[in-house]
Order: structure tokens, then C-alpha cells, then sequence
């Protein structure tokens, strides 16, 4: 007979943090002369302040609370001004010396151990103080009373709890669709204002969509744009690459023809591929994203024999760290690069970047020293023929 089978729950969490909300209130009586004698049991109030979501007042009894002490303390509380049930607290009074001494009289909850808890507040007007908070006699030669006038602060903190718990439910904001609409408006050519003629293959297009993705499109052809002329002529970029980049501008991402297959056949060259007309196109027109994804997407197929194409793309149109990229990589395989035809390639039609390649050999050389000797030399590689197959380097990035 099968044993039963169970299943395993996950154990479930919580915490439950009590904690205090704090709030002070500074209580003046001016006149303090004037309030003797107006009998015992009888106060006067502060103005009613909110701490931790109650109202509380300062009561003070210049004639003391108690009827017996004969009126020989001022008696001081706190208290609840508001509707509340069991409301737990802390509290603070000090009676502040304004003489030069600063000996304020403080009755604190705050700095020591409470054997039972905080006070409890059971209902509106319940208070919690001192009958006998200063003697009378003593506090009028004091320097506690200065021109007729008491000063005393106030602290109140109410106790509240709250549950902590793991958010066992999060809501999954998906990623941005924006690029599908903008996508869709595109091929619909819903609204479209302005028609592209690109080697006879048209291109319909929103006016508003273009300027704010490209400055070059705002300022050269929208801005200048003749009234009632709702066709361009494009003449300096292919069809397919006004197309793929028509969909980065309203979908922000590369067209999926936009690759690096052709890389692996060494009769393609670099510049006639869609990703390096693109890096080209970006350029042109200021689309500063489109050029670094172009830059990304090169980056991944820098080997010994693509490196001088690629960056000879790179220099051309201002692709910095596509550039910084593929220089690296040519100093640290050197021997090899040299040997290459995409060397060949770079001598004949970028000799300028030879020299920044020999001051990336320096800083390699540089490295290498530092390094205690462990990397290998690039003019080692040099002196033993390198290696010249057609490998890919994963670039240092």
C-alpha cells in the first residue's frame, strides 16, 4: 500500500514593529501673577496640538489640583483632547530654567525603563501629570519665572504597531508598448503628412514623430519644408536603410534584418552591410541611439580579419566607443590584425588611424609592465608571426 502523499507549504512570514510617533508643543503663560488664586482644580489650557493622530492639550493648575495641598504646588498634566479609546503613550514635561544656569526641570518617560508599559489613555480628557509638579513658594523665587512668565515644553509619543509582511502578490508592470503603437501608426500610415520618395520607393511619415526624434529632420527638411509640399526626395540613402531606420525613429529597436550573418563570408564587405549603412544613416540625421545600437551590434562581430573595417566605420561616423572597442582589440592581437585584409583595408583608406593604433600598442605595453609580466607582449606576437588565423576575440569592453 502507497504511503499518502503531502504537500510541502512553504512557510509563511510577518513582523510586527511598535514603535512611537512623537510630537512636542511649547506652552507660554504670560502673566502669571494674574493667574493665582483663581481657585484649585481650575487650569489654564494650551492650545490644542495633533501628535500620532490625536489632539492634546496642557493643562496648568497655577493653585495646584489637589484641594489638599492648600494651594501649595502648581500641578501640570497632559491631556487627551480628542475622541480615543486606550490611547498608550510616552510623555515629557520640562519646565524651562531661563536664567543662565539652563537647569530645566524635565519628567520624562523617554530615557528610562517603563516597569508597566506606556500610559494608558482610556477616553477624551483623560490626563496624565504632576499634582504636585513644582512647589509654589520655590518656583516664584526661581529663575524658572522671569518677567511674570512660565515657559513649558511639551513631548508626547504615541505608541502604534504595524504588521510587516513579504509582498506575496507583486503586480508585473510589463514592459513599454509605446514602440508597438508608434509601430502600427507607421505601417498604417494613419495621420501620415509627409511622403518620402527614396529612389522612386515611397515612404509615408509623420511630420510631429520625426522632429522630435531628429534634430536634422526637424531643422533640414520639416522647418524649411515650403507650404502645401508633402513630398521629399531622398537621394543619399538606399530604400532599405531609410526603411529600417523609419522603424527605429517609431519603434525604437533595430529591424531584425539588421545583423552580422554576413560576417562569417570574407567576400562581405563590412560597409556594405545594413547594420554599417545604419551606423551611417544615424550619423547623418543625429539619431544618437540608433548609432550606438548600430555600435553594439558591430561590436559583437569585431574579429582579426573585420576589425580595420570596423573601425575605419567607427572613426568615419564618430561611433567613440565602438572605436575605443576595436582599436583595443587590434593592439592586443596585432601581429595577427596586421596580416589581415582588413588591415590592408585600413592602411589604404584610413592611414590616420594607424598612428592612434600605435599609441593603444603603448598603453598595452603599459599594461602589460604593470601587470608583473603575466599578459603577453603585443610586439612579442610580433616577433613570432602571431596567430593569423581568422579568429574572434571576444573585444575588451
Amino acid at each position: 500500500m502507497s504511503e499518502p502523499s503531502t504537500t510541502v507549504i512553504s512557510p509563511t512570514c510577518s513582523r510586527v514593529v511598535t514603535e512611537t510617533v512623537n510630537g512636542s508643543h511649547k506652552f507660554v503663560i504670560q502673566g502669571y501673577s494674574l493667574a493665582k488664586g483663581m481657585g484649585v482644580g481650575k487650569h489654564i489650557a494650551s492650545d490644542n496640538f495633533t501628535v500620532g493622530g490625536y489632539q492634546w492639550a496642557i493643562y496648568f493648575y497655577p493653585d495646584g489640583k489637589n484641594p489638599e495641598d492648600n494651594s501649595l504646588y502648581v500641578s501640570v498634566f497632559i491631556a487627551l483632547a480628542s475622541e480615543g479609546t486606550d490611547v498608550r503613550a510616552l510623555f515629557e514635561l520640562t519646565l524651562v530654567d531661563q536664567g543662565d544656569q539652563q537647569k530645566h526641570k524635565v519628567h520624562s518617560h523617554f530615557d528610562r525603563s517603563l516597569e508597566s508599559g506606556p500610559y494608558t489613555l482610556k477616553y477624551r480628557g483623560s490626563m496624565w501629570g504632576y499634582k504636585r509638579f513644582f512647589k509654589r513658594s520655590t518656583l516664584e523665587q526661581s529663575t524658572y519665572l522671569k518677567d511674570d512668565c512660565l515657559r513649558i515644553n511639551c513631548t508626547v509619543g504615541v505608541v502604534v504597531s504595524s504588521v510587516e509582511c513579504p509582498r506575496l502578490h507583486p503586480i508585473r508592470v510589463p514592459e513599454s508598448d509605446m514602440g508597438i503603437h508608434f509601430g502600427m501608426l507607421l505601417e498604417n500610415m494613419e495621420g501620415s503628412d509627409i511622403v518620402f520618395d527614396v529612389a522612386g520607393e515611397k515612404f509615408h511619415a509623420h511630420k510631429l514623430v520625426l522632429a522630435a526624434r531628429s534634430p536634422i529632420f526637424r531643422s533640414e527638411f520639416l522647418d524649411k519644408l515650403e507650404e502645401g509640399n508633402k513630398e521629399i526626395v531622398v537621394t543619399d540613402v538606399e530604400p532599405k536603410v531609410f526603411k529600417a531606420m523609419l522603424h527605429f525613429i517609431y519603434r525604437d529597436s533595430l529591424v531584425e534584418e539588421a545583423d552580422l550573418a554576413p560576417l562569417s563570408s570574407c567576400e562581405t564587405h563590412i560597409a556594405d552591410l545594413l547594420i554599417a549603412k545604419l551606423l551611417a544613416a544615424a550619423d547623418k540625421y543625429g539619431l544618437g541611439r540608433l548609432r550606438q545600437l548600430c555600435e553594439s551590434s558591430l561590436c559583437k562581430g569585431i574579429s582579426v580579419n573585420s576589425v580595420g573595417e570596423i573601425l575605419a566605420l567607427a572613426d568615419n561616423y564618430h561611433a567613440a566607443e565602438l572605436k575605443a572597442v576595436c582599436l583595443r582589440f587590434a593592439a592586443e592581437n596585432l601581429a595577427a590584425v596586421m596580416r589581415s585584409d582588413g588591415f590592408e583595408y585600413l592602411k589604404e583608406h584610413c592611414p590616420s588611424l594607424q598612428s592612434e593604433l600605435l599609441k593603444t600598442v603603448a598603453g598595452c605595453e603599459d599594461d602589460c609592465s604593470s601587470a608583473g609580466g603575466k599578459s603577453r607582449s603585443v610586439w612579442a606576437q610580433l616577433s613570432d608571426g602571431g596567430d593569423t588565423n581568422d579568429r574572434r576575440v571576444r573585444p575588451r569592453t
